[in-house]
């Protein structure tokens, strides 16, 4: 899975140089899916049913949207935020990440979100390798998240993955009587999960809109969303989709 992990990465490096006031979001991900091509690897998020089936590479979500944005003619503009979220799979294996970037000149209270967003994804990793259950995890990222002022969107949430991107667990980044009655699991070798936490700088909660993917604040407030294919091994967990040694 290190080798699907990697294409990832190197998508997101891809994407990164590219989020710059101008840019549209269907150029990101059209360089995405030139890449994906490169190194024979099929991407995930093409083709996913749903009422409309979903039309490209990757999931672009830009300042109020969550997640599963389409890509297309919007053009960034300064002082957005936009969140890139992708996934291939190489070999049979698949791999799955995303990160949220400021274009240009980006309001402090923004910047934080951003900042916090990719703290609580840190922090989890961090605590797959001293905690035994994942309701332990979830507890320290909505702790994190809460004492810092933002929100965690509750109606999606991270997954199993494997030689399929949604596989058994279902991976939430807050605590709910549901995950510790019947949902929780140990975090043991051989576990990979994609850990994806989605933080609003307001409400958690979330509505859909008419293009039958996109989803947003309730109250218009900026969100952002980083996430990582992370493997428990005998030495701790390894975040696939991270930066090569």
């Amino acid at each position: 899975m290190r080798k699907a992990g990697l294409v990832v990465w190197e998508a997101h490096q891809v994407a990164a140089p590219m989020v710059k006031p101008g840019v549209t979001t269907g150029e990101i991900d059209a360089a995405i899916h030139e890449l994906f091509k490169k190194r024979n690897a099929t991407p995930l998020f093409l083709g996913v049913p749903g009422v409309v089936p979903f039309p490209a590479v990757t999931c672009i979500s830009v300042n109020e949207e969550v997640v599963h944005g389409i890509p297309g003619p919007r053009e960034l503009k300064d002082g957005d935020v936009v969140s890139i979220d992708t996934g291939c799979r190489l070999d049979g294996w698949c791999g799955d990440s995303a990160i949220t970037h400021p274009v240009g000149n980006v309001d402090p209270k923004t910047l934080k979100l951003l900042e916090v967003t990719n703290g609580v994804l840190s922090l989890a990793i961090e605590m797959m390798g001293v905690k035994r259950f994942w309701s332990e995890v979830a507890a320290e990222m909505e702790a994190y998240v809460v004492g810092a002022g933002f929100s965690v969107v509750e109606n999606f949430v991270g997954h199993g993955i494997g030689r399929e991107m949604h596989e058994d667990p279902q991976v939430p980044n807050f605590v709910s009587k549901s995950l510790r009655r019947n949902g929780d699991f140990e975090l043991r070798p051989g576990l990979v999960i994609a850990v994806e936490p989605m933080v609003n700088m307001g409400t958690k909660k979330v509505r859909g809109m008419p293009d039958h993917w996109t989803q947003v604040t309730q109250d218009g407030q900026p969100s952002a969303h980083f996430e990582h294919t992370i493997a428990m091994t005998d030495n701790g967990p390894v975040a696939l989709t991270a930066k090569p040694d």
